[in-house]
């Protein structure tokens, strides 16, 4: 069996056909402090994502104008210190990715990383760079990434607990 919060209001267990009511109510009984405590996690971001205001469409077109003239400058810093190249350089208005790379070569950049602190920024192109060494998240992978960029963790976690803040800006 499984919960899955969704939200700030709504809670789904999943239980396998053969379970019986019995055993669902007890295993909901038994996660019931889990439960009202990722409840109030999300009821609380809920309303801090209220507070904070939508990008207008000639804010979020300047950022993208900005990101395609700062990130690829970065990603040029940090090639060669990871030890790699890269062909195409996409910016995007992306709601789930802060970046990604193709078996190509290409990398793709999230134009909302602009708002992160320049350090958290810097992370992710690391991040995406060490993929043209290592197209997985091995131990192998991430020895790149803190090799070239020690502090990894901190802006990892940075992003983590402030990334949908950003993400809440999209029109």
């Amino acid at each position: 069996m499984s919960i899955e919060i969704k939200g700030a209001d709504e809670v789904v267990v999943r239980a396998p056909l053969r379970a019986s009511q019995k055993d669902i109510d007890a295993f909901i009984k038994k996660h019931s402090a889990w439960i009202a405590g990722h409840l109030e996690k999300a009821r609380k971001q809920a309303e801090k994502e209220a507070d904070i205001p939508k990008l207008s469409e000639t804010e979020l077109n300047h950022l993208v104008r900005v990101a395609k003239r700062t990130i690829p400058q970065r990603v040029a810093y940090y090639a060669p210190l990871v030890g790699t190249d890269y062909k195409r350089i996409s910016i995007r208005k992306q709601q789930t990715r802060w970046g990604s790379c193709s078996k190509d070569g290409n990398l793709n950049f999230n134009a909302l990383l602009l708002l992160a602190p320049p350090e958290v920024m810097d992370s992710v192109i690391v991040h995406e760079l060490c993929h043209r060494l290592e197209m997985n998240h091995s131990r192998k992978f991430y020895e790149n990434v803190y090799r070239v960029f020690p502090d990894y963790d901190r802006c990892d976690k940075w992003l983590k607990e402030n990334g949908k803040m950003l993400i809440h800006r999209l029109p």
